[in-house]
């Protein structure tokens, strides 16, 4: 396997990281927010389409005013971004049609599902051991994650079967979306973040329409509009979120990824009359503080290894 990428990068700045996190956050919720509207009217495969198709201008203009443009979109491993393709525009389907049935709150807290998968996907499929703190970590999140579904659960049985089947798209969707991380994993010991970011916008932008005969429509000039913005939304959410870990560690950063609840519950109410449960507000409190546990857990394990490593390396 080749040696990890040098990442050469501007010094560390944990304000400036954490603060284009939380913008990022803010614009995919933003995002998320569009796709909602459109959900009752646009297909969920004609929204990744344009999603990912106008997020490649977003992210070639991003490359070109870095100067990265010839060296960020070299591909070493391209199977490697043929899957990760696969599983994430799967993750990006099942989501956006769950938001047809769900509150976006809801949806949110089921997203952070795919972390806790992360780790059970990666002890499977990548070796990674996984102690009992991690494991207890993952056990009190999916324990989050059903008390969140249950009143789901029962739906189906009480006359409404929307709700169940949009629960069960958006725990399918983080299924995906935790299996598209094992495959980053993986890639990023040979290929750039920019790489991985720019062909997953291609890859998925081709793979969305093997849904073209499912129903597409012809959008109106203001759903195409929205659209649109979703893609330029989605290109600049992810650029943000990759810059904010140039200027911070990821266990600084990660953990502001759950600011997007208190974005998704007041957009819900102010767009959208959702008014939240107690089984969505207890569920997502146990799924946050696992996500928590999880992201201190991986600080202190890198730390070690970094102590580690200086303890066998010469001095002198």
């Amino acid at each position: 396997m080749s040696a990890p990428l040098a990442a050469v990068g501007p010094p560390p700045n944990p304000v400036t990281g954490i603060t284009l996190k939380i913008l990022s956050v803010l614009v995919f919720i933003a995002m998320s927010t569009v796709i909602k509207v459109l959900a009752p009217h646009v297909p969920p495969g004609e929204t990744v389409f344009f999603r990912s198709l106008f997020a490649i201008p977003v992210i070639l203009a991003w490359l070109l005013w870095r100067r990265e443009l010839s060296v960020g979109l070299k591909v070493r491993q391209p199977m490697g971004h043929v899957w990760r393709g696969v599983a994430g525009t799967s993750a990006m389907g099942l989501g956006f049609a769950g938001l047809a049935f769900l509150p976006l709150p809801e949806v949110t807290a089921l997203g952070y599902a795919a972390p806790l998968l992360t780790v059970i996907f990666a002890a499977m499929f990548l070796g990674e051991e996984v102690r009992a703190f991690r494991l207890s970590a993952v056990t009190l999140g999916l324990i989050g994650v059903l008390i969140v579904l249950w009143p789901r659960l029962g739906s189906f049985e009480s006359g409404n079967p929307t709700a169940t089947l949009g629960a069960m798209l958006v725990i399918m969707g983080a299924t995906f979306a935790a299996l598209a991380q094992v495959f980053i994993r993986k890639m990023v010991a040979t290929e750039r973040t920019s790489a991985i970011v720019f062909w997953f916008s291609v890859t998925s932008t081709g793979l969305s329409l093997i849904s073209l005969p499912f129903g597409w429509v012809v959008p109106t000039p203001y759903e195409a509009t929205l659209l649109i913005s979703c893609g330029i939304l989605g290109g600049i959410g992810q650029i943000l979120l990759t810059s904010s870990y140039r200027f911070a560690d990821a266990s600084i950063v990660a953990p502001f990824e759950y600011v997007s609840m208190l974005f998704a519950l007041g957009i819900g109410y102010w767009m959208f009359a959702e008014v939240p449960t107690v089984w969505m507000l207890g569920g997502a409190g146990l799924i946050i503080a696992a996500g928590v546990m999880i992201i201190w857990r991986e600080r202190r394990l890198g730390l070690e290894r970094q102590r580690a490593r200086k303890a066998v390396t010469p001095q002198g």
